[in-house]
């Protein structure tokens, strides 16, 4: 049987973290997330596509506004998936993704994410996981902007396509092992 969640029940996260082919992918796999999709936030371009985000001029971010359960997992433990799926210490840059479109960055809604976001990212710096400073940013959202639908449930319609092959696929499995327990 399949249980809903009232969307007044729901809560919004809204992350950058390279191409958002690939986070898109590792929430859908997660258990409370009840949608992931891809868009663009952070900038200063009206309804942008996809194509204008790509050139850098945009000031915005590849982002993916993730509609999850907070009584099946927490915004922290989101987050602390994201500090995991890419590597938050290359500033603008993800692999051979190279740009301010690509940078590590969270969109809070409100203050009570600011607050977490901004522990959570202490937390990972306290832990060591990651070799060198985190230049993931927390900044308050503005406007998400949805992708073109081409986008949407990228990975798991392209899984032939030799970028989700070579990057998406990888982070992927790397993300269902490590957080085995919240697989759906």
């Amino acid at each position: 049987m399949t249980t809903t969640t009232p969307a007044s029940q729901t809560r919004t996260a809204i992350l950058g973290a390279g191409c958002f082919w690939c986070v898109e992918a590792v929430y859908l796999s997660i258990k409370g997330v009840l949608s992931a999709r891809s868009g663009y936030a952070g900038g200063h371009t009206e309804h942008p596509t996809y194509e204008q985000v790509c050139t850098g001029k945009t000031g915005h971010a590849e982002v993916v506004e993730i509609t999850f359960d907070p009584a099946i997992i927490s915004y922290a433990q989101l987050l602390r998936i994201f500090f995991t799926l890419h590597n938050p210490t290359t500033l603008n840059r993800q692999g051979n993704d190279v740009g301010t479109q690509y940078r590590s960055v969270i969109f809070c809604a409100d203050e009570a994410q600011h607050k977490t976001a901004t522990e959570v990212r202490s937390e990972i710096e306290k832990s060591n996981l990651w070799d060198a400073p985190l230049v993931t940013q927390i900044e308050p959202l503005t406007t998400f902007w949805a992708a073109e639908a081409k986008h949407e449930d990228y990975f798991a319609r392209n899984p032939g396509n030799p970028y989700c092959q070579a990057v998406v696929a990888p982070k992927v499995l790397k993300m269902r092992k490590t957080f085995a327990e919240l697989q759906k």
